[in-house]
């Protein structure tokens, strides 16, 4: 083997161990400047983040970048927590300074039914007490809906036998079931979920009050709860007029109303809060329709594990 020969591997392996060493080098440099940046954006999670490098390094740069985000994020925050704070007194005194006026309203209202007035002021009475019944109704729903939306009311969930839910609801929606001659089978559960029991309850009841609204007179209501491995089913099937195909996508929508029932009452309110419970709860909705057959909603709660 010739000197050259010897010579060109010597620098060879030489460059070899040259580049193997840089690629060490940086290598652990990139390692700790990696490590470095996972401290920084653990500390920034954290709140106890403040700079510590001081150079004209790009890690500098970078530190300050950050530490500038921080500042501006915090900012934010506390802007964001004030707007929330002043949503909820504004919704608050909202809800306070028509409470008031609405129910006197329905108090005089009836007050006059009761007197012996002549016809036509009975007529008159009547239309003032199911107008004022109207609009208690809708600024409630407004309120519930800003509530939802300004996210300013809280979903404690906790174990509890979905018949609870259930017996509040039907108490409530009797008196318009009777009203129609609409039989509701309620078949009982000892099944458990996790729930805010007050608005689970107000989530339910809108959709067997849509089924009562919906079914003609003399119909039926079938509410069933079924257990699955991760959620509990509460199907309410109606005999009702039922909803057509291309309008399953809308009826969630805030204030949706749709046309083939334009002519009954209601503002478009009841399925979108609906929606809203029961999702701020991890559960989730499904409806099935057919034209004429009726309507089935599928309620979805997670169950304890």
């Amino acid at each position: 083997m010739s000197k050259l020969t010897i010579f060109l591997i010597a620098i060879s392996m030489g460059s070899v161990i040259v580049a193997a060493v840089a690629i060490y080098i940086n290598h652990r440099r990139t390692k700790r400047t990696l490590l470095h940046m996972d401290e920084m954006l653990t500390a920034a999670i954290d709140g106890s983040f403040c700079e510590t490098v001081f150079d004209e390094s790009l890690l500098s740069a970078v530190e300050t970048k950050l530490a500038n985000y921080l500042s501006a994020s915090a900012v934010s925050s506390k802007n964001l927590a004030e707007e929330k704070d002043k949503i909820k007194e504004l919704i608050a005194d909202i809800s306070h300074q028509t409470k008031t006026p609405i129910a006197n309203i329905l108090l005089y209202a009836q007050l006059l039914g009761e007197q012996s007035l002549p016809e036509e002021s009975i007529t008159c009475v009547t239309a003032l007490n199911t107008q004022a019944e109207k609009l208690s109704f809708l600024i409630e729903s407004l309120v519930k809906t800003s509530r939802l939306e300004a996210n300013v009311f809280e979903l404690h969930p906790k174990q509890s036998l979905v018949q609870l839910i259930l017996d509040a609801v039907l108490e409530q929606i009797a008196p318009k079931a009777l009203k129609k001659q609409i039989t509701i089978n309620c078949i009982p559960t000892t099944i458990t979920a996790c729930f805010d029991s007050k608005w689970t309850t107000e989530a339910v009841y809108n959709i067997i009050d849509n089924a009562v609204k919906y079914t003609p007179e003399g119909g039926s209501i079938k509410v069933e709860a079924i257990a699955y491995n991760l959620f509990c089913r509460i199907d309410i099937t109606d005999t009702g007029i039922g909803i057509a195909e291309k309008e399953l996508p809308k009826i969630f929508g805030r204030f949706y109303r749709s046309s083939a029932v334009s002519d009954l009452e209601g503002v478009g309110i009841g399925l979108y809060l609906s929606r809203q419970i029961i999702s701020g709860e991890g559960g989730y909705i499904k409806v099935k329709s057919e034209v004429g057959r009726g309507t089935n909603f599928s309620v979805f709660l997670p169950t304890p594990q």
